[in-house]
């Protein structure tokens, strides 16, 4: 077993992973910007490595200061969290290269499945079923023309390189699709320093469910249910929940052996999601693989009373996994809270918190980093922390939902808490009738 992790991350999945390796008597070490100095995950590691200014690319992701950092305190693995580092090929191989274990995919296993298109091509011959559309890049619009005849309309094109929705465009009709071509490239090329497009038959009515596996050293590898996360704006997930209210017995057993099919066919190793479109006919289709922990993960723990970080700490050391699938035994919700005004377009408002009370009682739970007195920096990603309920049915889980949030206090700086409780009453959520579609629609009421 490792004997020090340094976790190559910032916020609530640092100080996570740290407490997870408190626990099995490992020693700590966080890295941290300037901007990061006063964080909770600098606080209660065993020991703090400033690698450089806020600038994201001059610190969380200066890879050359994470290794020095790791070097002179000896340790003996790097833990990348979700986010910055996590699927970063070129990372994963230098660990590798200075005998620093990498909890995480491998560099050949992030070059595989982060590149979307390549993913696909690989889920298709394990035999997942995949979306329609082209069989890898599209090298030019000429080809675009004619693999958009061959897919039918309406489709999207998606960035090979992308995520967090950028290079993403719907087409509706043929006259649209040269704009659509042109300014999705523009954009990747700007996100991601690689234009390289792919298109998909664009499934109507979809909801985004995701089955969470582990596999192992050994190419073995179990499934641990799914979770929905259909609640997107701009395509970033704003609440997720386990069990999801569309699943059925027979389409989780489905879901799950596809899941465990593409981990399996990769022989991946660690924890990763396998993410689906499901269309209202309850027809699924492989989207991604993202090979790393996800914001999400607490749900999952939840419902089935399992450390994940552990997990991915276990695997990492060599140590196999138990080959059983699981199935939820209860239900929960997470509310991501992001420092930003729902009422004024989901607007950052970084800033000084003054004033925090927390939820508690019975099933709550909260990951946070941040406390009065805590300013927050407006460098990075605006989610502050996760409110997770769990209960024995839906309607249960909903209602300690709605008192969490009632007694969740932030003041200093605008939060997305006022969102989330007009969402727990919105009649279709209630109903666990929902789709991605589902923000387009919504429309915050004024508190007044």
């Amino acid at each position: 077993m490792f004997k020090k992790i340094l976790v190559a991350n910032r916020g609530e999945i640092a100080l996570r992973v740290i407490r997870t390796c408190k626990e099995m008597g490992i020693q700590t070490v966080a890295v941290y910007s300037t901007a990061d100095a006063e964080s909770l995950h600098v606080k209660f590691a065993d020991e703090a490595v400033c690698i450089g200014p806020p600038l994201s690319t001059e610190s969380y992701l200066n890879v050359a200061n994470i290794i020095s950092a790791a070097e002179i305190t000896n340790a003996d693995a790097i833990h990348p969290g979700y986010g910055f580092l996590s699927e970063n090929a070129r990372f994963s191989k230098i660990c590798e290269e200075h005998g620093i274990k990498f909890i995480g995919a491998s560099a050949e296993m992030i070059d595989r499945m982060g590149d979307k298109a390549n993913a696909k091509a690989t889920m298709k011959a394990a035999g997942v079923p995949c979306v329609p559309g082209s069989d890898g890049v599209i090298e030019t619009f000429t080809d675009c023309k004619k693999v958009a005849k061959k897919t039918g309309y309406p489709l999207m094109l998606k960035a090979s390189a992308g995520g967090g929705g950028k290079g993403m465009r719907a087409v509706w009709k043929e006259q649209d699709l040269k704009d659509a071509w042109d300014s999705a490239r523009q954009e990747s090329k700007a996100a991601f320093g690689n234009d390289d497009m792919y298109m998909e038959k664009l499934i109507e009515e979809p909801r985004h469910i995701e089955i969470q596996i582990i596999g192992d050293s050994n190419g073995k590898a179990c499934h641990l249910s799914e979770r929905d996360c259909s609640i997107q704006r701009r395509h970033q997930k704003l609440t997720e929940e386990v069990p999801s209210p569309f699943m059925t017995d027979a389409l989780r057993k489905k879901m799950g052996a596809a899941a465990v099919k593409a981990a399996e066919f990769i022989k991946y190793e660690g924890a990763g999601t396998v993410e689906f479109l499901v269309d209202k006919h309850r027809n699924f289709y492989f989207m991604e693989m993202n090979t790393r922990i996800q914001v999400e993960h607490p749900i999952t723990e939840q419902v089935i009373d399992f450390d994940l970080i552990r997990e991915q700490i276990m695997v990492a050391a060599g140590v196999p996994i138990s080959g059983k699938n699981y199935t939820p035994n209860l239900h929960s919700i997470e509310c991501r809270i992001n420092a930003e005004d729902p009422f004024n377009d989901f607007r950052p408002s970084p800033g000084k918190i003054t004033t925090l009370h927390s939820p508690g009682g019975h099933g709550v739970r909260l990951d946070t980093h941040v406390y009065a007195g805590y300013t927050i920096p407006p460098n990075y990603d605006s989610m502050i922390a996760k409110l997770i309920t769990t209960a024995q049915t839906r309607e249960e889980a909903v209602h300690k939902m709605k008192r969490a949030l009632d007694e969740f206090v932030i003041e200093g700086i605008k939060t997305t808490i006022p969102f989330h409780r007009q969402l727990m009453d919105h009649p279709a959520y209630i109903l666990g009738d929902y789709t991605t579609k589902f923000m387009e629609d919504f429309i915050m009421e004024s508190e007044d």
